[in-house]
C-alpha cells in the first residue's frame, strides 16, 4: 500500500484593513463613481475631510451631477437638465451649491418649520391678541398633514409669522434666477362649530436686500357661526423669473403669516 503524504497549510497573512480599503488608489474617474453611491450628507460630514482630492471631488460638480443623473424618472432628467443650466461657474474654493442642494433636498417638501404647531410655537414670530395663541389637537383630520394639530386664536386678532430664506434650505441665486422654480403656498383654516372666525394670508418674497418682489394677500370671507367645525384650504402658486427682479445673494419669502379673529 502507498504511504500518505499529510500537508501542513499555510495561512495566508490578513490584510492590513487600511490597505484594503484604501481608495485613493483608484483612478480619479472610478473613485468618482464610488462616492458617487454615498449618502449626500455623508459626502458634505465625513468624505469632504478625509484630504485634499477628495475634497476637491465633492465641492466639485461632477459628483453632484453624477448623483443626480441616477434618477431616471421624467421629473429627475428634468431636474438634472435645470441644474445644469443654471450651475455657477466653477471656482477654486467654493463647493459646488449642488451639495446642500443634495442634502437639503429643497424641493417638494414644506419648508416651513412646525408648520402644524407639533412644537409648541417654536420658530414663529407672534403677536397675541385677547388670551393669545395655544396649540389644540384637529377637530377634524387635515389630510396629508404632518401632525393633526393646528395653531387657535382668541377672541381678538392674533398674528403670526415665519420667514423662509430659501438659500439656506439648499436653493442658489442662479437657480431663482431661472424662473424655472415654482414656489407654492397652501394654508389650511377654520373655525370652532360655536364661533365664527376672521382669517387673512399675507405672503411676501424678498430679494437679499429685502426689497419686495412680489406680494400675495388673501382675505376670504368669514366663516360663520354654527358651521359644523369646517376647514378650508388656502392656496397660492408662483412661478417668476427672478432674473427681472435681480434676486442675488439670498432670496426670502414669507411664505405664512396669519392673522385670525374669533367672533
Amino acid at each position: 500500500m502507498g504511504a500518505w503524504t499529510s500537508r501542513t497549510r499555510i495561512p495566508m497573512p490578513e490584510p492590513d484593513p487600511q490597505e484594503a480599503l484604501d481608495l485613493s488608489r483608484l483612478p480619479p474617474e472610478l473613485l468618482l463613481l464610488v462616492l458617487s453611491h454615498v449618502p449626500p450628507r455623508t459626502l458634505l460630514v465625513h468624505c469632504r475631510r478625509v484630504c485634499r482630492a477628495w475634497r476637491a471631488l465633492v465641492d466639485g460638480q461632477a459628483l453632484w451631477l453624477l448623483l443626480l443623473a441616477r434618477d431616471h424618472s421624467a421629473a429627475g432628467r428634468a431636474l438634472l437638465t435645470l441644474a445644469r443650466r443654471c450651475l455657477p461657474p466653477a471656482r477654486e474654493g467654493t463647493p459646488c451649491p449642488l451639495g446642500q442642494f443634495c442634502a437639503l433636498r429643497p424641493l417638494g417638501r414644506n419648508l416651513l418649520c412646525n408648520p402644524c404647531g407639533q412644537e409648541g410655537l417654536r420658530k414663529w414670530m407672534v403677536r397675541h391678541g385677547g388670551d393669545g395663541w395655544v396649540v389644540e389637537k384637529n377637530r377634524k383630520p387635515v389630510p396629508g398633514a404632518p401632525s393633526q394639530t393646528c395653531f387657535v386664536t382668541s377672541f381678538s386678532w392674533c398674528r403670526k409669522k415665519q420667514v423662509v430664506d430659501l438659500e439656506e434650505k439648499g436653493l442658489w441665486p442662479e437657480l431663482l434666477d431661472s424662473g424655472g422654480v415654482e414656489i407654492a403656498v397652501s394654508d389650511w383654516w377654520g373655525a370652532r362649530h360655536d364661533s365664527g372666525c376672521k382669517y387673512r394670508l399675507f405672503v411676501t418674497l424678498l430679494d437679499a436686500h429685502q426689497n419686495v418682489i412680489e406680494k400675495f394677500s388673501s382675505v376670504p370671507d368669514p366663516i360663520e357661526q354654527w358651521n359644523n367645525d369646517v376647514y378650508l384650504q388656502n392656496r397660492k402658486q408662483r412661478q417668476e423669473d427672478f432674473c427681472e427682479f435681480q434676486a442675488s445673494q439670498s432670496c426670502i419669502v414669507t411664505p405664512v403669516s396669519k392673522e385670525r379673529e374669533k367672533r
